[in-house]
């Protein structure tokens, strides 16, 4: 049996990736986050960092391997881990950290709370979430 691909995701890029159009900083970053998505939706499992994860990598914020939003998206991190009831380093399936993100923070609303400051909130506000109507249990309980 073929081991399954850990992916490094920041638990912020789950609500980024709820509501992801085709737009972003650059085409080379929107090209990368689509192509990560679908990788991640093929079934992989996700490991939360609130460091430089996967999708980072193609970011126009990256300079010289340093974050220059650093303080504002580890904040953001450390919201969807404790709504979430996620650790640092903490694996999961990308389907079950998906449905936290979904049924925990979009649909009660919090996600404006941890970010509504994001140069992005207008496209999460305008759009519903690609995974608003999936059914896919949210623990392993």
């Amino acid at each position: 049996m073929d081991k399954q691909k850990v992916y490094k995701i920041r638990p912020h890029h789950g609500m980024c990736l709820a509501y992801f159009e085709g737009k972003g900083y650059s085409q080379g970053f929107v090209r990368h986050m689509g192509e990560i998505l679908s990788l991640l939706e093929e079934g992989a499992l996700v490991e939360m960092t609130v460091a430089g994860d996967n999708i980072c990598s193609a970011c126009p914020n990256l300079k010289d391997g340093v974050c220059e939003t650093a303080d504002k998206v580890e904040t953001y991190d450390r919201a969807v881990l404790s709504f979430c009831d996620l650790k640092e380093n903490e694996q999961l399936d990308f389907s079950e950290f998906t449905q936290r993100v979904q049924k925990r923070i979009l649909e009660t609303g919090k996600r404006e709370e941890i970010c509504g400051n994001c140069q992005w909130n207008e496209i999460c506000r305008s759009r519903k979430s690609r995974w608003e109507n999936t059914k896919i249990p949210v623990s392993r309980e």
